[in-house]
């Protein structure tokens, strides 16, 4: 099919979406290594888990056999709100860098939340809901997951309590206005109000907090409190499933037209993102039925991919969640306040770290000026203002792309834009008066966390 057939936005029709999420462990031979229990070591049962997350939650997080699971209507309903989401082509931007590469971004910031977190929180508030829960509690970085699960928590009447990363909640206030809007209770993490927090703030009293903190605050709140339970905006598996709509959609929208991705990128933080847009793609690939290549892009200030190892560590920084095995920097790792809030936390997917262990995936690191200069570039000539964390995928698909202009090859490049950053002006003006630096962790620095990784036999 010529490009001139190709619109510059493809919207599927209101039949086409997705009525279930793909479930991408059930196509992996070598499944994620088990959730365990910090203290007995051993792998964590339903009902152990039932004491943090919600019941149906627990069942999703554990299956890894059922390739397609149901979205409820009630949810599928909600989505129909903001969704499908508009797979662009970057034609302007192909224009600007004279590149033979075809460039196609799925684009999630059309909603209040402004990114694709949306998907995954109304479907934790709506499962919170359905088992009769007063509330849930949850951390948030950059603020995206934070203000998603406060609309989510909206909708559903329930009540939302929010640890907001220190550096983000003092960079971005009007981020948490927006939560506050909705009805969340949003407080600074480490923060003096749990007993974890008092703990970190004792040993780190300067410390700009991380996702490891805020998730440490947020349990504790959760199970503390009768009626409540802790949801997470990533790195757990029932998360990448909500947000395989993101690439379900990109897929048939693909389809519809003929067209095949060569390469697919993803900005990656925790995963939620990157999973969701790479995971019906990565299936095809793990049945052997096409090709991708696979391209994760971290900061170079908290590369858990990159400079990390392949172990079972704490999902937080108070040591109170379960071990996940992955590909980490350690709990305790405290990174700097850089401005892709989103992306600073110290591990990664354990349906990511498998993937990426086994070869089937491949990761940059990139540095935040390089990348807001790349969100820059974008921003001027396709009209979006993209957020800092999405950044990342898109310098890496110019690097791509200028690749291809080298070498004559006309490859076609797909990345997920995960949303807006018009909450981020505080770090574009860094950027735009040349006050932005480049922190880079030294091997000294990610050896002294290393060594407090927990013994697992």
């Amino acid at each position: 099919m010529s490009d001139k057939k190709i619109p510059y936005k493809i919207y599927l029709e209101e039949s086409e979406m997705p009525k279930q999420w793909y479930n991408v462990r059930a196509d992996m031979k070598k499944k994620p290594a088990p959730l365990l229990n910090p203290a007995t070591k051993k792998p964590m049962t339903a009902d152990e888990l039932s004491h943090v997350f919600c019941d149906e939650l627990v069942k999703q997080e554990l299956n890894e056999t059922d390739r397609y699971i149901d979205i409820p209507e009630e949810i599928q309903e909600f989505y129909k709100m903001y969704r499908p989401s508009p797979l662009v082509r970057a034609y302007c931007l192909e224009k600007k860098l004279d590149t033979p590469a075809k460039i196609y971004y799925k684009f999630e910031g059309n909603n209040t939340s402004g990114s694709h977190k949306l998907n995954s929180a109304i479907a934790q508030a709506y499962y919170a809901k359905k088992q009769g829960l007063k509330g849930v509690t949850t951390e948030t970085g950059a603020g995206q997951w934070g203000t998603a699960l406060s609309m989510a928590c909206s909708y559903f009447d329930l009540d939302c309590k929010v640890y907001m990363v220190k550096c983000s909640y003092e960079q971005k206030p009007f981020r948490r206005e927006v939560m506050r809007t909705y009805g969340a209770d949003v407080t600074p993490s480490p923060s003096s109000t749990t007993e974890v927090g008092r703990k970190i703030l004792a040993e780190f009293p300067d410390t700009n907090g991380s996702l490891g903190c805020a998730i440490s605050e947020a349990v504790e709140a959760a199970t503390s409190q009768e009626g409540y339970r802790y949801v997470l905006g990533s790195v757990l598996s029932q998360v990448l499933l909500h947000q395989s709509v993101i690439g379900m959609e990109s897929k048939i929208a693909m389809d519809k037209y003929g067209i095949k991705p060569d390469i697919i990128i993803g900005c990656a933080g925790g995963g939620s993102n990157l999973g969701g847009l790479i995971s019906p793609f990565m299936g095809e690939k793990l049945r052997g039925e096409k090709d991708y290549r696979f391209i994760a892009v971290e900061p170079a200030s908290c590369p858990s991919l990159t400079r990390g190892v392949y172990v079972y560590d704490f999902c937080d920084t108070g040591k109170v969640c379960p071990l996940q095995k992955m590909y980490t920097l350690g709990s305790g790792f405290m990174p700097s306040a850089n401005h892709a809030g989103g992306l600073r936390y110290h591990g990664m997917s354990s349906i990511l770290s498998e993937l990426y262990d086994e070869g089937l995936m491949e990761a940059v690191s990139a540095e935040q000026t390089s990348v807001f200069e790349a969100a820059q570039k974008f921003a001027r000539v396709e009209g979006i203002l993209p957020a800092p964390e999405s950044s990342h995928a898109i310098k890496c698909a110019i690097d791509e792309a200028m690749k291809c202009k080298e070498t004559g090859e006309e490859k076609t490049i797909l990345f997920g834009l995960t949303g807006t950053g018009y909450f981020d002006m505080y770090a574009y003006g860094a950027y735009n008066d040349g006050n932005m630096s480049d922190y880079i962790p030294t091997d000294e620095e990610l050896q002294k966390s290393f060594d407090t990784l927990p013994k697992v036999d």
